[in-house]
């Protein structure tokens, strides 16, 4: 049975305005259903998306008008219903509701589509994937190839590469890591017995670990690149930069190492200008080498090219080739783990003092150290073949200018919701802020019989003229 949601005028709105794009899409009921699992291919071999049934659109003299026009009742969506259950089933990866509007024809049907670690074909048995506003067929073994790389079915570590079996089995950095970690056994067995040799050549990940200079092989896509511009926008210009890019190379595990520290380097070099006149930057160091060494890892090096690191007055940008891999997405990238290059994660890991400490958790360590120094925290946005990174410089408003603001939009606030927006670690240090709050007279502890103990919360102090509108009870405690 699929649910029914009420929605408000303003919801209503919201879906008529959405944009169609990589994420969203609108679609008419009278479209046949085959026709529509063709775009919910799509979104499952992209990033997932939503799709809402049940809304017309015309356009007349280039101006684009849409109309609610829904299903009369879930039994007119049957054929909808039943070829989608039976291609994307309900579960971890399909859900779908019935959006009901009081003054409005019908119920439109919601599909809200997820990533999904497998291909998934539409009715007709062909292939599609999501790109802009358009579903794309995929049907050359390249492009079928491509998609399976994406999802983390197959990895362009393993490829072999038509260069000689010693440039890795006869190098400084493989008789270093031997000495170090594999005393008992010559590099060529052991390289052969971990599969890094495959038909007598060196694999891919065989060549970024353990070749002295893996891009001379991987050209224009295993280096990476520093920028620094002297700007705060968007996008920095040959005008804002500083220097020339400074290039790092050699295997992945030196050049994790030199990329954050050259990186660091330059912006300790570097002051900016701020309301209080100019000021030392400051950056997370675990945030910095944790995103570096993430990007270098798990990037997608079937990708021509390299990773750009870019130092602005306020952030670091790091974007690193690839879609996120396998079922990887935005919302759970701080839950999920998923390794699209297993070998290299796994062998780096063996090295002394290795990037990679924490497997599995290099990033909540990013995300935590950010929220230690007060700093906003990093995001990280997935593009159409590349994943960008930011961690900025910026610190936060004070808590008390971050605690204000929410209350501009909202009629409460709880201590833990302050803590999350904060950073503040804990009850008691947000509750003294709360009260310092209140004794400029900015706050007051909510009067609401029903908001005490831990339901307590704030609420904004109107000024005494407004104080009449509010109940008996409530300007007593403004008063």
């Amino acid at each position: 049975m699929i649910q029914t949601i009420a929605i408000s005028d303003e919801q209503k709105e919201k879906i008529l305005a959405i944009n169609e794009n990589h994420f969203n899409d609108l679609k008419s009921k009278d479209i046949s259903p085959a026709s529509l699992t063709k775009t919910i291919s799509a979104f499952s071999n992209a990033v997932g998306g939503e799709l809402y049934i049940g809304i017309d659109e015309t356009e007349i003299n280039g101006t684009l008008s849409r109309e609610w026009r829904g299903f009369s009742d879930e039994e007119e969506a049957n054929g909808h219903i039943q070829i989608f259950e039976k291609l994307f089933p309900v579960g971890d990866y399909y859900s779908y509701t019935f959006l009901a509007h009081p003054n409005s024809k019908g119920y439109v049907l919601q599909a809200s589509i997820k990533k999904t670690l497998h291909i998934v074909k539409a009715s007709n048995d062909a292939i599609y994937k999501r790109r802009s506003a358009q579903n794309l067929k995929l049907t050359t073994n390249e492009e079928l190839r491509r998609l399976e790389l994406d999802k983390g079915l197959a990895s362009f570590e393993d490829v072999p590469l038509n260069i000689p079996v010693d440039v890795v089995s006869d190098s400084l950095v493989i008789y270093e890591f031997m000495i170090e970690v594999v005393p008992t056994i010559e590099p060529f067995p052991w390289l052969k017995k971990q599969l890094l040799i495959r038909n007598g050549l060196p694999t891919v990940a065989a060549t970024l670990l353990f070749s002295d200079i893996p891009q001379a092989a991987l050209p224009k896509q295993s280096g990476i690149k520093i920028y620094r511009y002297k700007t705060k926008a968007n996008e920095g210009t040959r005008e804002t930069l500083v220097f020339d890019p400074i290039s790092i190379e050699g295997c992945i595990y030196k050049q994790i190492y030199e990329a954050v520290e050259k990186t660091k380097a330059i912006i300790e070099n570097e002051k900016v200008l701020r309301e209080t006149g100019l000021e030392e930057l400051t950056y997370p160091n675990k945030a910095l080498h944790e995103i570096v060494t993430n990007a270098v890892l798990h990037r997608d090096y079937s990708i021509a090219s390299d990773i750009h690191i870019r130092v602005f007055d306020n952030r670091v940008e790091i974007l690193s080739p690839g879609s996120l891999p396998g079922h990887v997405t935005e919302a759970n990238i701080l839950n999920e783990q998923f390794a699209r290059n297993g070998n290299l994660v796994r062998l780096v890991n063996k090295f002394p003092n290795p990037p990679n400490k924490d497997v599995g958790e290099g990033l909540n360590t990013a995300f935590n150290e950010t929220t230690d120094l007060r700093l906003k925290k990093p995001t990280i946005i997935e593009l159409e073949n590349a994943v960008l990174a930011t961690i900025s410089h910026e610190p936060l408003a004070s808590p008390e200018k971050i605690v204000m603001e929410y209350l501009e939009t909202h009629d409460e606030i709880h201590n833990s919701t302050a803590r999350e927006l904060t950073g503040v670690k804990t009850s008691d240090n947000m509750k003294t802020i709360f009260y310092r709050m209140q004794e400029k007279g900015l706050i007051l502890m909510n009067p609401d019989p029903t908001k005490k103990g831990r339901n307590s919360t704030w609420i904004k102090k109107l000024p005494s003229a407004n104080n009449s509108s509010l109940p008996t009870q409530l300007n007593e405690a403004v008063d």
